[in-house]
C-alpha cells in the first residue's frame, strides 16, 4: 500500500512522462531506482518495449 501523497506523485509522474499505466509507470521508476544502485543496467538504442522489465526472463532454450 502507498499513501494519498504517493499515490499523487506517481499519477503526476506517470501523466508527465505520458506513461499508459500506474503499472507501468511503477515498473519504470523501479528499473531506475535498481539501476541507480547497480542492479540493472538500461538498454541501449534498437531495443523494443518487450526488452524491459524488472526480473530478467531466462533464456529460450528452443534449437
Amino acid at each position: 500500500m502507498i499513501s494519498e501523497e504517493e499515490l499523487k506523485a506517481l499519477d503526476d509522474w506517470r501523466f508527465k512522462s505520458h506513461m499508459p499505466s500506474r503499472a507501468a509507470a511503477v515498473r519504470e521508476l523501479l528499473k531506475r531506482g535498481l539501476a541507480a544502485e547497480g542492479y540493472f543496467s538500461i538498454a541501449g538504442d534498437g531495443s523494443s518495449s518487450r526488452d524491459f522489465g524488472v526480473i530478467a526472463s531466462k533464456p529460450d532454450k528452443s534449437p
